[in-house]
């Protein structure tokens, strides 16, 4: 079945040919990561559909918005998500591996964002045909970390970022206290996270980070999505309403 445009209040988004579709996870770290810094670069690293670039497009006056896609079909539908975007003269997606990427580029970005690749969805909810070989590889790249470890996404980060840039990341609530300690060995030190869940009786499922250099105690906060089945928290609606139509 052919994926449908995504429809936001100020960009539209092709995903037809990417692995990984729009879902809650980049939506929410594209609208909840601090600009307070005003930064001036920004890189996006695994950026699927574009659409985490094309939310900090929208929400901040960085005139660099790079992003890094492996997957040749994602790559190609990003490049066309920003040419057919408002901010098309400040987008540019390379088509390359992080390590490629950090081996190239001297340049040191004010913020980088990543939505990187791990089993659990948000929702639970899980084929079981994603537990077995019947996965496409494409969704394999983009799904599973073996092809971007926590760890090379740690060392590239700490070689890009800008002595007084923010690293921001969105992880299952599981791997939250391993990567803060990995990124502890690379001087990466946690400044807010925010542990999100579904509804106010379920789980934590995810949290969000913001690393930087500066060793500090970070905040700490939830977000609950849902009250219940499509009746979204005021602290949501606030966080999403300028991305989604109906908010």
């Amino acid at each position: 079945m052919a994926h449908k445009p995504f429809q936001f209040k100020q960009f539209t988004v092709s995903q037809d040919r990417c692995a990984m579709k729009i879902g809650t996870d980049g939506v929410l770290l594209g609208a909840w990561v601090s600009l307070l810094n005003n930064p001036e670069s920004i890189l996006d690293i695994g950026a699927g559909t574009g659409v985490i670039s094309l939310q900090l497009s929208q929400r901040s006056l960085a005139q660099t918005i790079d992003a890094i896609e492996i997957d040749e079909d994602a790559y190609e539908q990003c490049t066309e998500n920003f040419e057919n975007s408002p901010w098309a003269d400040r987008l540019f997606c390379y088509h390359a591996s992080i390590q490629e990427f950090v081996s190239e580029i001297d340049e040191r970005y004010d913020l980088i964002v990543s939505n990187p690749p791990f089993h659990a969805p948000l929702s639970g909810e899980m084929s079981k045909a994603e537990g077995d070989n019947t996965i496409p590889e494409n969704r394999k790249v983009a799904r599973f970390t073996d092809s971007l470890p926590f760890q090379h996404l740690i060392v590239s980060v700490a070689h890009l970022l800008s002595t007084h840039g923010t690293f921001a990341v969105i992880l299952p609530k599981n791997e939250e206290e391993k990567f803060v300690e990995m990124a502890e060995h690379y001087e990466l030190f946690p400044k807010r996270i925010c542990r999100v869940k579904g509804s106010p009786t379920s789980e934590v499922k995810r949290s969000l980070m913001e690393f930087t250099f500066q060793q500090q105690k970070p905040s700490i906060e939830t977000l609950t999505i849902e009250t219940q089945r499509h009746v979204y928290t005021k602290e949501y609606i606030e966080l999403m309403q300028d991305f989604y139509l109906k908010m």
